[in-house]
């Protein structure tokens, strides 16, 4: 039986929680920080990275966006990573996806910091993943779909599905 799910209602719901949360954490002298780094001038990642920023802000959220040129190497990237990496005021980094194609995307996400790497793509936190150590973080779409499902009562125990695609973005985590 098909059931429809209200997923405006529940982003309110949790744009409220976490504005709670994050109130919270500045009474005790902590702004969570967002670093999000863009190479490349892909216009669909740019109107993405521009949304990220604007959420970030409109939440209370300490935002950076780092936007490199198409001709950035590898080592400047990584020297980016690594500064990031290195700022207490940054809690979270993303990489926008894709980069261009001289840029190892995987030795740009090993160089991240695991308990920064909030898109959860870092192998320390796909392990955590897969071994259902609740420490990682977890790929935010997958997450997404749970949160839409567990505020929409939908119980998926026993229940059977496909899962199309493979990537480290949905398929997998899911």
């Amino acid at each position: 039986m098909a059931k429809l799910i209200d997923g405006r209602a529940i982003a309110e719901k949790v744009y409220v929680d976490l504005r709670r949360e994050i109130a919270e954490l500045k009474t005790k002298g902590v702004t969570p920080g967002l670093a999000v780094i863009l190479v490349g001038d892909n216009p669909a990642s740019r109107a993405y990275v521009r949304s990220k920023d604007k959420m970030c802000r409109e939440l209370g959220l300490h935002s950076v966006k780092l936007e490199l040129q198409a001709s950035t190497t590898q080592a400047e990237l990584l020297g980016r990573v690594e500064e990031l990496n290195r700022d207490p005021g940054i809690h979270g980094i993303l990489v926008q996806s894709p980069p261009p194609e001289h840029i190892d995307e995987a030795a740009i996400v090993r160089a991240l910091d695991p308990r920064k790497d909030v898109d959860g793509f870092h192998p320390a936190n796909v392990a955590k993943l897969v071994l259902e150590d609740p420490s990682g973080f977890v790929p935010c779409t997958p997450l997404g779909v749970q949160r839409l499902l567990l505020e929409s009562d939908i119980d998926i125990n026993g229940a059977h599905v496909v899962v199309l695609g493979r990537s480290m973005i949905v398929g997998k985590p899911l």
